[in-house]
């Protein structure tokens, strides 16, 4: 089974095509076998792509996590989605974007050249019920709301990216053990479907630095919904302007969001790394 390496700021995926799986593939199981990061070709997820399976798509995409389970929808996996058939000739015709059918809708995509692509993201909610969040009432903004984590009161934002996310403003990430913090807060009752986690340090109106958390594989270098999650609460709670820096372990992301009816804009690389042929048996 063939499949390509991509990565986007550090956040890398391996891809195979529906196609190249063996009928009848747990895909879960799968992801969680070519994931491993010794005994596997490592990665952070699994990029399942397949024939469009709506009629205003090009291409559908299932998002599978290192732990096996599957992803609403990922910024950095999609933009990866699109670097691939870029980089195969695949892309729909020139200047016209490309359409990827995930399980958060169909997301439009944009060659910004040099590896960079543009992707709308959708309109996010800070409504409970819609991340599901459990912390307070369902049709209830959770935006600066408290959380106790193990005792301690957190001030966090929840919002759906289409997938959920937990917003934290710290001083300094340096300074505190945010990985046992998000590790604890990923699995919190009061998120039914688990959540990714942001620690955001506020630097200026245009930028901020940020460490992601995510849901099913733990500390990554980037994270697409994870920077557009963080700068949506740093715009809600009057810390940003409308379009700002997000500053990664690996690099700079580019979020920008017009207004709160508006589709929220994630710019960012992503590149094909190398390409290779899965030689195990399929557990």
């Amino acid at each position: 089974m063939h499949f390509t390496k991509l990565e986007a700021l550090g956040n890398d995926f391996l891809l195979i095509e529906s196609r190249e799986a063996p009928d009848g593939s747990d895909l879960a199981g799968l992801a969680r076998q070519m994931c491993r990061r010794t005994l596997g070709a490592g990665a952070d997820g699994l990029l399942v792509l397949g024939p469009p399976d709506t009629a205003d798509s090009d291409v559908a995409t299932r998002i599978f996590n290192a732990d096996g389970s599957e992803a609403e929808v990922s910024g950095n996996g999609t933009r990866c989605v699109a670097a691939f058939l870029d980089g195969s000739g695949r892309w729909p015709a020139e200047n016209v974007d490309l359409r990827v059918a995930t399980s958060a809708g169909v997301k439009r995509l944009r060659r910004l050249g040099e590896s960079r692509y543009e992707m709308e993201m959708g309109i996010p909610t800070f409504r409970s019920g819609d991340v599901p969040f459990t912390g307070c009432a369902a049709d209830e903004r959770a935006v600066d709301v408290a959380l106790d984590v193990s005792g301690r009161d957190w001030t966090v934002t929840v919002s759906s990216i289409g997938n959920p996310h937990c917003s934290i403003f710290i001083e300094d990430p340096d300074a505190m053990d945010w990985r046992s913090v998000g590790a604890v807060i990923e699995t919190h009752p009061a998120f039914p479907n688990r959540v990714n986690v942001e620690f955001i340090r506020v630097t200026s109106r245009n930028d901020i630095d940020v460490r992601f958390w995510e849901r099913g594989v733990g500390e990554t270098q980037s994270s697409g919904t994870g920077a557009t999650a963080a700068t949506v609460a740093a715009i809600a709670t009057g810390r940003v302007d409308r379009r700002v820096t997000v500053r990664t372990a690996a690099g700079n992301l580019s979020v920008s969001w017009p207004d709160d009816q508006a589709s929220v804009l994630l710019v960012g690389p992503a590149r094909a790394v190398y390409r290779g042929e899965w030689l195990l048996p399929i557990e």
